[in-house]
């Protein structure tokens, strides 16, 4: 964070793999509001979005229990037609858990089988989970 810093304010021109790269690092320590600040400075700048620094962004709200602010993202996403994929998918079921929503994991679950996706094990652990958390074990 601090190189990324640095380069900031030496006005070194960020590209998607430098943003990527911040964001991720900051999902693996939960820093959720550095990582919503450096998503809004991506969408503020002609990078163009891609699936890495979603999903990290949606990770780390999902990490920092934030997970109102994850299904958001996961809302912008659908807005502005970016492609998604089963890890994307993964980090929003993990935010449903942690907020309960146990209806929206079963709703994206059933997205991801329409679509095709691959379904695998983190995906159902995840989606058991959500409905455990929320006491609708009889679900899962």
């Amino acid at each position: 964070l601090q190189i990324f810093g640095m380069m900031m304010q030496n006005k070194v021109e960020s590209n998607i793999i430098v943003f990527n790269a911040v964001v991720s690092a900051c999902e693996k320590s939960a820093e959720w509001e550095v990582a919503l600040h450096l998503f809004g400075m991506a969408t503020k700048s002609k990078v163009e979005l891609d699936r890495i620094l979603c999903s990290a962004t949606i990770s780390a709200c999902e990490k920092g229990q934030k997970w109102e602010k994850a299904l958001q993202l996961f809302s912008l996403m659908r807005q502005r037609k970016l492609s998604w994929d089963a890890i994307i998918f993964n980090a929003a079921i993990s935010a449903c858990e942690k907020g309960g929503k146990w209806e929206s994991a079963l709703q994206f679950l059933g997205v991801m089988t329409e679509s095709k996706m691959n379904v695998n094990a983190i995906t159902c652990r995840a989606v058991i989970s959500a409905c455990e958390s929320a006491e609708q074990g009889e679900r899962s």
